[in-house]
């Protein structure tokens, strides 16, 4: 197998309990030595202040590459530029730019702000204005569900990587198929930056259903029988998730993908574990931890 590279998402805390548990996180992947670890925006920037703490307490109190999401939901150019300034100022030099979902929640129609950023391919474009920031941005095996068809879809991801993007991540997906597809169109269509798969463990099925229904995301039936009668019994489930997720990487990894991105949902079990699967292990005890 070859050398895999890994990633790792975290969410801001909203309690003093969440934040622990989220640098508990922190602590038991750091010694994977992930490429970075990146840490969400709320919609409509409602985490913005957190989201803030959160990366700018990683890049004080660990040796971690860390990217801060960002979207162009609810807020002025001006504004997203003070965003980008403070990040590069508290030494923050990747970010994640992302259209962003629309502020009144899925099924709204997405408009963008007067005065704003319009979508990723704009933010990203005033980002490198802004510092030389790495961008990372977002991408869908089954077609954004915003975007009239695939091949749209491909072309707002040109548009991003002309912007300055060079690496993408996709939305989470359970059918290994569905990502090997989308993978060779964008090669087909010329499009050759890194894509990692975002590999999103099923920890709560109800909860992964209701995104999935979000996001358009295809669930297999064969999951939706493994999980069956199993919302009262979270042993099980966690035990179901674990292996339903490793054969999902390792069959992954089979097919020759050497980037992983994890959706953690700030825990640290599964991503640990998978990533062990993987052959992803900690280069010392101490090497990047938090301090």
């Amino acid at each position: 197998m070859s050398q895999l590279n890994v990633s790792f998402e975290f969410f801001p805390p909203k309690t003093p309990k969440m934040q622990t548990k989220l640098w508990n996180s922190v602590e038991k992947l750091a010694p994977l030595q992930p490429d970075f670890v990146s840490v969400t925006y709320g919609a409509g920037g409602s985490t913005r202040e957190r989201t803030h703490e959160t990366v700018a307490r990683i890049v004080k109190e660990t040796n971690l590459p860390v990217a801060a999401h960002l979207t162009c939901v609810a807020a002025t150019k001006n504004e997203v530029d003070d965003v980008l300034r403070d990040y590069w100022d508290a030494g923050v030099k990747h970010i994640v730019a992302l259209r962003g979902d629309p502020p009144g929640g899925p099924g709204d129609p997405y408009i963008p702000h007067q005065g704003g950023y319009a979508n990723a391919a704009e933010l990203t474009q005033a980002a490198l204005k802004i510092a030389p920031f790495e961008v990372s941005v977002g991408c869908y095996p089954e077609k954004h569900p915003d975007s009239p068809s695939e091949a749209a879809d491909l072309d707002m991801l040109k548009r991003k990587i002309d912007a300055g993007a060079t690496r993408a991540i996709t939305q989470f997906f359970y059918d290994n198929t569905v990502y090997l597809r989308y993978i060779e169109r964008v090669r087909k269509a010329g499009i050759n930056i890194p894509i990692a798969p975002g590999i999103m463990p099923v920890t709560s099925f109800v909860g992964m259903r209701k995104m999935a229904d979000t996001c358009g995301t295809t669930i297999p039936g064969r999951l939706v029988k493994l999980f069956q009668n199993l919302d009262d019994d979270p042993a099980t489930r966690q035990l179901i998730a674990a292996t339903v997720a490793a054969e999902q990487c390792l069959d992954l990894a089979e097919h020759g993908v050497t980037n992983f991105h994890f959706y953690t949902l700030n825990r640290d079990d599964l991503a640990f574990a998978l990533c062990h699967m993987l052959g992803v292990r900690p280069k010392t005890q101490s090497s990047g931890q938090a301090a």
